[in-house]
């Protein structure tokens, strides 16, 4: 006579890490069938692959709201508790996490299985301690086994979250909460794996993947790690020690404290748990309890009534409120299935629609499709009461067309990263709808088109989680720096810094200069390898530099170039001639080095201006004495251009020998001013102007094309700064000032004045070629022939200039009254003749008679008209002078 034996029921009890999962996995394996349900579809999914790996593909099912993977000889089970498919006959069934029972929002199906989910040989319930005493009084018959936890798990207090060990996990318990520390993390730490509870689990695992493969040394993640997930860490510290647990913010529990802070340590591996800084600390008894696995026993569970009345929707309603057959048990809240059906009923369409018990059990069916995006909206409602009407009036199938549409707009993978979650979650909800084949024609269509367009959101939120919380060069030059290794550094050619293979920045000159796209935040690890990998590279340079050639080197702006790496900037010398250097700031430089740099960068700099400004140079090291001296200081200082009334003086005291020795070296006196020609090209006068405003501190201002005759100089460009440039700066009330070329104005005056030897000037006598010649508008024409002492005779289109009588000088002799009105009159006034060395116009001052008087020297009336003819030669180069 065969004996019966009642099912063995155990409930295996004790914190995390003590090996439940495995023990539940392996007795599954030693019967003939099986089923585990487990808390997470993650969950599920990773412990279905490792049976496949153990029994093959063929003899294992994978069974969830949204992904159903079911041989057809499958024997062995994993499925999340909610999809257990529990009217199936299993020799071995067990639930995990059953201390769930407790949850106020799944609680009441983890409390179905418990007290109804059974193998036909054997049923284990694996959890926590604290379900002991209710697990006691609902099962009865359940033998307890309690495992110890196989490592020590201790209390670290609180650290900063930068400062937190390699192979730790931050804790928070929101998705705004988890991005503020990841992004925190991978600015200081160069990047961290983001687990939540809305990932996919295709992107959790590449996530995962990330974190043991070593990329990263940190995860964040929500309390979802705390439900079974194996992880290999070393620690875990809360960010938060609160939660919203669905009804308003509470404090955490030590047993939910254990629960998460138990992933650290596996196996024989001990943990630690603590806190971040800003979290604060745990107090005394919650980290005894913590680190001693004692925590107060539960004593109630949540429960919803199974037997359910299918007569009518308001039938349907009032057993599922059906209250709790014993103590121990709570009604559950209203679960959002629930919440749909109390909608629903109230629909006029659905109420015609729900009279039988069958339309009554559809109806419910269509109630319990998941909204996975938690929001509840009228949207998700709306989208249930439509799959009713199909099912109920297009012979039980759902619209493909209806469907199609649906599924279609959430096949993009663009956005951010809560985009592509809410996407996930949206498709997730669809998926579990295709997985009704009896809804569908072609379920097997939408399965897999709702599968793939799962894995493209999935692999587009995995990219968007990498590309904003690791920086993968920071990770890896972060672990290299810890160990101690030798970092491997190179320079492309185009100064292109590699560590590690990492492109990380460029080397310009002996500045390295951090790549923009790392943040600025994290860039000491950066730093800190290049230094090191650069080590070797920064004396080879400095050698390089100072073999090299001069035609390496150039003066941009205010800056050195070498090979088009700045080095160095100019600052102010004891003369404007004699501009200092100062090396840029390096950190691979110390002050020896940079001592070198700039003896480097000044013989340079002394060359360079010599070459560019040769003519000031010879001016200064001119042996001339007297006027000619002075003359020849105050050019120099002036970079190369003077009015000529500034040094009228000096030009009056000059000898002919003088004279001809200014002419030798290149210096010329003109009419309105003194200047060195050669100076009056572009480079010279760029230089020029830069050497001025370095020496008077000023700012270098916008300046013309310097081949411009003429130009309107802005605020910043004063009467210093032009002549340095080589213009003179002309001014006339109520207009703008007007800066012309030295050289320029010269053939301005002399052109001026000989069309005015005729009668005025006008229209017809020059104005035109007048302006052209100076390169400037009508407007600036007024200003300019003011400067060269005309006046205006009349206004209009036809306006015509005289020149200005001088005023008479108390001092010389009064000239006869037809010559005092002749254009050629102020000739006499002028100070200087440049254009014949044998008559200094000292002469008048020694005694020269005016004009028309013998002297004993004049022999003949051809001496006469000789000296008229060459007093005449000069009157056009020099009037403007005595009118300025």
């Amino acid at each position: 006579m065969t004996q019966f034996h009642e099912p063995r029921v155990t409930a295996v009890l004790g914190p995390t890490n003590t090996g439940k999962t495995h023990l539940a996995i392996e007795r599954m394996l030693g019967h003939s069938s099986g089923m585990i349900g487990f808390p997470l579809r993650l969950l599920a999914r990773e412990n279905y692959d490792r049976v496949v790996k153990l029994k093959g593909a063929g003899q294992v099912a994978l069974i969830t709201g949204e992904e159903k993977i079911a041989p057809p000889n499958a024997r062995y089970f994993c499925c999340t508790v909610e999809s257990m498919p529990v009217d199936r006959v299993c020799a071995f069934l067990a639930v995990d996490e059953i201390q769930l029972c407790a949850d106020p929002e799944r609680g009441h199906i983890f409390t179905d299985r418990l007290l109804h989910a059974r193998g036909s040989e054997e049923t284990m319930f694996l959890g926590a301690d604290t379900l002991r005493p209710v697990l006691r009084s609902l099962v009865p018959e359940a033998e307890i086994v309690s495992r110890p936890r196989f490592s020590t798990l201790s209390y670290a207090g609180p650290q900063k979250i930068t400062r937190l060990p390699p192979r730790s996990a931050v804790v928070a318990f929101s998705a705004a909460e988890v991005y503020a520390a990841a992004e925190l993390m991978r600015r200081r730490r160069g990047g961290t794996a983001v687990v939540l509870g809305a990932l996919s689990p295709r992107t959790r695992n590449a996530q995962v993947g990330m974190f043991e493969a070593g990329e990263v040394d940190h995860r964040v993640a929500t309390d979802a790690i705390g439900m079974g997930l194996n992880l290999s860490l070393d620690h875990v510290a809360f960010a938060r020690l609160s939660k919203f647990d669905g009804r308003g913010p509470r404090r955490l529990t030590p047993a939910e404290i254990g629960q998460i802070a138990g992933r650290a340590g596996r196996h024989m591996s001990d943990g630690t748990f603590g806190t971040t800084a800003e979290a604060g600390t745990l107090e005394a008894e919650m980290v005894e309890a913590v680190e001693n696995h004692r925590f107060d026993p539960l004593r109630h569970v949540f429960w919803r009534n199974r037997n359910l009345d299918f007569s009518a929707p308001r039938a349907l309603l009032r057993s599922l409120e059906r209250a709790p057959p014993t103590p121990q048990l709570l009604r559950a809240r209203d679960a959002d299935d629930f919440l749909a059906l109390q909608t629903l009923s109230g629909d006029e369409k659905v109420a015609r629609l729900a009279r039988a018990p069958a339309a009554v059990r559809l109806l419910w069916e269509v109630c319990q499709i998941p909204d996975f995006r938690k929001t509840l909206t009228d949207h998700h409602t709306a989208m249930l009461r439509r799959i009713y009407g199909f099912l109920m009036e297009n012979d039980g199938r759902v619209g493909a067309d209806w469907v199609s549409g649906h599924i279609g707009r959430l096949d993009r993978s663009d956005g951010d990263i809560d985009q592509l979650i809410a996407r996930i979650a949206h498709v997730r909800t669809w998926t579990y709808i295709t997985h009704r084949g009896d809804w569908f024609d072609d379920a097997a269509h939408w399965q897999e088109r709702t599968r793939a367009i799962e894995d493209k959101l999935s692999d587009a939120l995995h990219e968007r989680l990498t590309q904003r919380f690791v920086d993968r060069r920071a990770a890896i030059l972060v672990r290299r720096l810890r160990a101690g290794a030798e970092l491997i550094g190179a320079i492309r050619n185009n100064g292109e810094v590699l560590v590690e293979g990492e492109f990380v920045g460029r080397l310009e000159g002996f500045r390295f200069l951090l790549d923009s796209s790392i943040d600025p935040d994290a860039a000491k690890p950066v730093f800190t390898a290049a230094r090191r990998a650069l080590g070797r590279e920064i004396p080879l340079r400095l050698k390089a530099l100072e073999d090299d050639n001069d035609g390496s080197f150039a003066l941009v702006e205010d800056r050195i170039t070498w090979r088009g790496a700045a080095l160095g900037h100019l600052t102010p010398g004891e003369t404007a001639l004699g501009p200092r250097v100062t090396p840029l700031a390096s950190e691979f430089l110390d002050g020896r080095a940079r001592e070198r740099v700039r003896l480097r960068l000044a013989r340079w700099l002394e060359r360079h201006v010599k070459a560019q400004l040769r003519p000031l140079f010879k001016l200064q090291a001119a042996a001339l004495d007297g006027a000619a001296r002075g003359l020849l200081f105050q050019l120099v200082e002036a970079l190369g251009t003077l009015p000529r009334q500034r040094v009228a003086e000096q030009v009056g005291g000059l000898g002919k020998a003088d004279r001809k020795a200014l002419a030798e070296l290149g210096v010329r006196l003109g009419a309105a001013s003194v200047f060195v020609p050669s100076l009056l090209k572009p480079k010279p006068m760029q230089l020029r102007a830069r050497l001025w405003c370095l020496k008077a501190r000023k700012e270098m201002p916008q300046l013309p094309p310097l081949d411009s005759p003429s130009f309107r100089p802005g605020r910043g460009c004063g009467e210093a700064l032009c002549l340095a440039l080589g213009y003179r700066r002309l001014l006339r009330q109520g207009a703008p000032p007007l800066a012309v070329r030295a050289d320029v104005l010269e053939r301005a005056a002399q052109a001026a004045h000989k069309a005015s030897s005729k009668g005025s000037l006008g229209p017809g006598s020059g104005l035109a070629k007048l302006a052209d010649l100076a390169g400037c508008t009508a407007e600036d024409l007024e200003t300019l022939l003011s400067g060269l002492r005309f006046r205006r005779l009349t206004g209009g289109a036809g306006a015509s200039y005289a020149p200005r009588k001088a005023a008479p000088d108390a001092k010389r002799p009064r000239r006869q009254k037809t010559e005092s009105d002749s254009p050629f009159a102020v000739l006499r006034d002028l100070v200087a003749d440049d254009a014949v060395a044998n008559r200094p116009t000292g002469d008048r001052r020694a005694g020269a008679r005016p004009n028309g008087a013998s002297t004993a020297g004049d022999k003949t009336t051809a001496d006469k008209r000789r000296r008229r003819k060459a007093r005449s030669k000069t009157a056009n180069e020099t009037r403007n002078e005595s009118k300025l």
